[in-house]
């Protein structure tokens, strides 16, 4: 399965990144914690080379607790503040404040020594189409917080919102990078939704999912449906589809529609918690191994 695409919009929505980053202090990047990785996008570490960062490991509740610790080591030992995050909740959305704050010490001093006093930090939060990044603002920012107009040296129309006299956030569209040089990594945000369904054949990408959560986690999707546990994919899908009473005209098992219904149960969470990828096997692939 391959995926190369790059919508129009998204360079546009780069270019404006790229004139933002001069006036913020810190980057917030909110990555799926199911694939903390592919989820990341490394267009950003060019962008924002230079500023602080703190990565946030959004939809946590979805993943593999065990992973996600080795995932927290991981980025922190690159240098980033990490910290984990349920947007939809509000799970650990308070931390955040503290968090970007601990990011702009030096900064924040650099200012007191040359008498500047309470300038509210700028912060940029930024994430790949469907990670969350809505809902973490809309839950990080609350009522309290009011927009503050437009901003010297932004594009006319941009509104910063103030979260309150010490922090202001820059919300930028969800994009993607322009080639995955990784097949592996569009499959993984194909599975989380981050590509848009329409670009790809559901059925192939259940049979896809169906296999690695059967060789990671065995006999997970066959507890959640109540049915005979199998490691072969369509078989799978004809007692999900038998279960659900997804039938054809004829008499046929519906597949197409049962490895929607897969897909769909697996975003939601309600297969199990999982992660895609594994830190050990990123390292591998970085030491050339």
């Amino acid at each position: 399965m391959q995926f190369q695409w790059y919508p129009g919009h998204m360079t546009k929505a780069r270019r404006m990144m790229q004139e933002d980053l001069k006036l913020i202090d810190v980057v917030v990047e909110l990555v799926d914690a199911r694939v903390p990785y592919s989820s990341k996008n490394p267009d950003i570490d060019v962008l924002a080379n230079g500023k602080s960062r703190i990565l946030l490991l959004n939809k946590y509740d979805l993943a593999d607790p065990l992973q996600i610790k080795e995932w927290v080591d991981y980025y922190e030992k690159k240098g980033f503040l990490v910290s984990k995050v349920n947007s939809k909740k509000g799970t650990g959305i308070r931390e955040v404040q503290d968090i970007i704050r601990k990011a702009c010490e030096k900064k924040i001093e650099r200012d007191r020594k040359r008498g500047i006093i309470n300038r509210p930090i700028r912060a940029m939060i930024v994430g790949i189409p469907n990670v969350g990044k809505s809902t973490f603002i809309n839950s990080f920012a609350k009522k309290a917080c009011t927009k503050t107009g437009n901003k010297p040296g932004v594009t006319k129309g941009k509104q910063w919102i103030r979260l309150n006299k010490t922090t202001e956030l820059l919300d930028t569209p969800g994009i993607l990078w322009p080639k995955f040089e990784d097949q592996n990594v569009g499959l993984r945000l194909a599975y989380i939704g981050s590509i848009k369904d329409e670009l790809f054949n559901v059925y192939e990408l259940c049979r896809l999912l169906i296999e690695y959560l059967e060789k990671e986690y065995p006999g997970k999707i066959a507890d959640f449906y109540e049915i005979e546990k199998s490691d072969v994919s369509e078989i799978l899908l004809e007692r999900i589809a038998e279960r659900r009473k997804l039938i054809k005209s004829g008499a046929e098992y519906d597949l197409d529609k049962a490895a929607r219904c897969l897909v769909d149960d697996f975003r939601a969470g309600k297969l199990g918690l999982f992660c895609l990828e594994r830190p050990d096997d990123i390292l591998c692939q970085e030491q050339g191994e």
